[in-house]
């Protein structure tokens, strides 16, 4: 049985049993290849949320609508990927198996593949919508299988071509965009497109993982990440198209790559916070 977390995100009280929504923290960035610090975004956009008000008047909708049970965060073990991936993996399976909605906080972005793994047991027929300024598309990275750079090639590896559609990606090696070519549906640079493909995903009815890399935005508004890259999207960009993608079927979802420390402003934090709860929001219509 979980319980509650002694320090919820802003709104996100409900009793476990009671809750359709269920955040989990997964601070881990043991792979993260340049700037570590990711590891203490969840327990960052927590504490920080309570500058936030629980309204959005972006969506005309309150946090203390919804029925979200925050459980906190996982300990997961530092020194090994693969035991942190199993760990977040149960979580996710068991979050689903009660009949709730997952939401996963990072960390780096690794633990997507943990969540995308349990997801993809109970839906066979999942898609991947991610938002990103990496591909993260390498095969390996120095040797390393179990990397955020690889995260979602791994994550290809059990859905298959075709089913990853990927949006705002600006960076990666030749051989990575040379491979989205061929295996997955990539929009380079910003949104072009999305409104199309989640219009295809719902006509098709099948069930969608969302996953948001916060790198995807521009560093001016949010660096602080580990690996900025120049060249991203807008705050308001970010949130209108994250309520274009939660009209289609959403079964999961992840928020991550904040890494708090990296930004002393405290700016990038309060961005994440307010990704999070718009997030929840556009989620609530169909779910809550």
């Amino acid at each position: 049985m979980l319980k509650p977390n002694i320090e919820n995100f802003i709104g996100c009280d409900c009793d476990y049993e009671q809750s359709r929504m269920v955040l989990y923290g997964a601070p881990f960035d043991s792979t993260t290849s340049f700037r570590p610090g990711a590891r203490f975004g969840p327990s960052a956009m927590r504490h920080e949320s309570f500058g936030l008000e629980t309204y959005s008047p972006y969506q005309d909708a309150d946090l203390t609508d919804c029925a979200v049970f925050d459980s906190g965060d996982l300990e997961l073990c530092f020194g090994s990927a693969q035991a942190a991936l199993e760990d977040i993996e149960a979580r996710a399976a068991g979050i689903l198996q009660d009949g709730k909605f997952p939401l996963l906080l990072g960390g780096e972005h690794l633990v997507t593949l943990g969540a995308v793994r349990a997801a993809v047991k109970r839906y066979p027929q999942l898609h991947i919508i991610h938002f990103d300024a990496h591909a993260d598309l390498r095969d390996d990275y120095l040797g390393a299988k179990l990397s955020h750079a690889c995260v979602l090639r791994r994550c290809h590896e059990l859905t298959g071509d075709g089913r990853i559609h990927q949006f705002c990606i600006r960076s990666g090696e030749r051989e990575e965009f040379r491979f989205a070519r061929s295996h997955t549906d990539m929009h380079p640079f910003g949104f072009d497109g999305l409104e199309q493909t989640v219009s295809i995903l719902r006509e098709q009815r099948v069930p969608v993982y969302f996953t948001i890399d916060l790198d995807c935005l521009d560093p001016s508004a949010f660096p602080g990440t580990g690996t900025p890259e120049a060249g991203g999207v807008s705050f308001l960009q970010l949130l209108e198209a994250i309520r274009t993608v939660c009209a289609a079927d959403v079964v999961g979802a992840d928020v991550n790559e904040l890494a708090p420390m990296l930004d002393p402003s405290g700016v990038s934090t309060a961005a994440a916070c307010k990704v999070l709860r718009e997030l929840i929001l556009a989620l609530r219509p169909n779910r809550f």
